[in-house]
Order: structure tokens, then C-alpha cells, then sequence
């Protein structure tokens, strides 16, 4: 009778105690990996809120540094408004002598324009190149001294039209634009305008619904901006509520304030903003503070 070969493999009592092993060291690398992994997530989590509150602050900076000298406006410590530029140059302010071919002539071909603060101005010369696309419709704004200026329209008229100067009449400047009739304010010696985009014209940012959620644990606001509103003369006296329309620019806000001094130092030509903006998500909050210089000569 032939022998039986005894079966090779594990019995019960050793699958029990490799289990019990493999369960001892799986719970050592969890207690060795997870607080190196929390960490990770934790610093990955804390960056993207910075990121964003970052990236937020400098959008408003951006806007703020171009905008219409003299042309913010804080009706509270959650919104501010101002007039982004999106071009400009300076305009011709006295006639060429040397090319036009008579003195005082109408601008044409052969005559340059010049704008005269002693009549109204319908078309001029631009004697630097025009480093952005102008259109019909967009806004020529001249000589920003005081505040409700701009959104008035006493120094703001519409542009009718641009075109290039080039051959005979490149000796005139770069460009000649013809607006709807403006007075430009007799005494301003700077001969600089600005463009202000009509599908932007004044822009407002607003922190809305700011604080906490019901967890306590996320941000519950956001931070708008608004744009294309219309020029309102009248100084608001409140922050608008953000339409359907308006434009996210950071989310999960649990603070915000705008803190706005127009006549900053001695010479009363510069302003200083500070902005303040706290993210709060999964418990992790963010503040962060940036300051801006606001050049208010026109």
C-alpha cells in the first residue's frame, strides 16, 4: 500500500498569529503615517485659503492702482468703489506751428487738434500711443480733482471714435479721437487722459453675508465685484447687494474690511488703502492685510 504525502500549508493557529501580527503592525504604521499625513493635508489646506485670499486681495490692488485718480469711494468698511482706467495717454495741447498748414485751422489732414480749455473740446490728439484697444462707446476722462467728478460726467465724455495718425499726419501724434462735446477744466497743466472701458465703467467690491457657518468651522461670505452699474453722482451712503451678474472673487470669506485715507501725508496727492480679508474653511482661517498707495494726480 503506497504511502500518503502530508499536506503542505498553513494550519489555523499560524493564520491566527500572522493576522494578530499583521494587524499590530498595520495599526503602528497608522499611528506612524497618519499625523504625517494630517500634516500634509492641513498645510495643503492652509496654503490654498492663502492662495485665494491672495489672489483676491491682488485682483483688488490691480484695479485700485489703475483706477481714475481721486475716484474712490467707501460708503463702508465692506465695499469700495472706484473707476478702472483702461487706457491713456496725453493729449496735444497747443497746436503744431511748424506742420499746420495755417494758424488756428480745423483739425484735418493737414491741421492738428488741439484741445482749447477755453471752448469745448470734440476731438484731439494723443501724443502717445494708445497701448490698449479703444472703442466707441468706451469713456475719455480728463482732469479727476474731486471725488463725484467722474461719476457726474463734468470731466467724462464718450468716445465717438479713434483712428491712427500715420504718414503726412504721423507728425501730429499717434492717434486722434473725437468725443462727444467736453468742456476740459481750464488751469489743468498735466495734458493727461484716461479711458475707462463702458463694459466696466465704475466697479464696486463687496463682502457679502460675511461671518461664520452653523459648524463654525467655514467661512459663510463672499467677496464680489461688481461691474458695468451705471455712473451714480450722488456718493452712496451704503454697500449695493451684488446682482446675478456680478463677478465671485473669493468665496468662504469669514471677514473683510476697506479702510480708505484719501489725503494721505504731506503732500496731499497720494492716498492709502488697506485691505483685510479672512478665509475660514475646515477650521483653518487665513487673514491676510495688504496696503496700497493711491496716486490721486490727475
Amino acid at each position: 500500500m503506497p504511502r500518503t504525502q502530508p499536506h503542505s500549508g498553513f494550519t489555523l493557529i499560524e493564520f491566527i498569529v500572522v493576522m494578530v501580527v499583521a494587524s499590530a503592525v498595520a495599526v503602528g504604521l497608522t499611528y506612524a503615517v497618519r499625523p504625517a499625513l494630517m500634516g500634509y493635508a492641513d498645510v495643503r489646506l492652509r496654503s490654498d485659503v492663502a492662495n485665494q485670499a491672495d489672489v483676491a486681495l491682488q485682483r483688488m490692488v490691480q484695479d485700485v492702482r489703475r483706477a481714475v485718480p481721486n475716484s474712490l469711494r467707501t460708503p463702508g468698511s465692506q465695499c469700495i468703489e472706484m473707476v478702472p482706467t483702461w487706457t491713456g495717454g496725453r493729449y496735444r495741447m497747443r497746436p503744431d506751428t511748424q506742420n499746420d498748414n495755417a494758424v488756428n485751422c480745423a483739425p484735418s489732414a493737414t491741421c492738428s487738434a488741439a484741445v482749447d480749455t477755453s471752448t469745448t473740446t470734440t476731438v484731439f490728439d494723443s501724443l502717445t500711443d494708445l497701448l490698449l484697444s479703444v472703442s466707441a462707446g468706451d469713456w475719455v476722462v480728463i482732469d479727476n480733482q474731486n471725488v463725484n467728478d467722474v461719476y457726474a460726467g463734468s470731466n467724462r465724455s464718450a468716445i465717438v471714435s479713434v483712428s491712427a495718425l500715420s504718414g503726412a499726419q504721423a507728425t501730429q501724434g499717434k492717434h486722434r479721437i473725437t468725443i462727444n462735446s467736453l468742456q476740459v477744466p481750464a488751469g489743468y497743466l498735466g495734458g493727461r487722459f484716461q479711458v475707462v472701458r463702458d463694459a466696466e465703467q465704475a466697479v464696486f467690491y463687496v463682502c457679502s453675508g460675511v461671518g461664520t457657518d452653523a459648524s463654525g468651522r467655514n467661512g459663510a461670505g463672499t467677496l464680489y465685484r461688481l461691474k458695468h452699474y451705471g455712473f451714480n453722482a450722488a456718493y452712496p451712503t451704503a454697500c449695493p447687494a451684488p446682482g446675478a451678474t456680478a463677478d465671485v472673487i473669493a468665496t468662504q470669506v469669514a471677514g473683510c474690511s476697506f479702510e480708505y485715507a484719501a489725503n494721505q501725508g504731506a503732500t496731499q496727492q497720494s492716498g492709502y488703502l488697506r485691505l483685510n480679508i479672512d478665509l475660514m474653511r475646515n477650521g483653518e482661517k487665513t487673514h491676510l492685510s495688504v496696503g496700497s498707495h493711491v496716486l490721486n494726480v490727475p
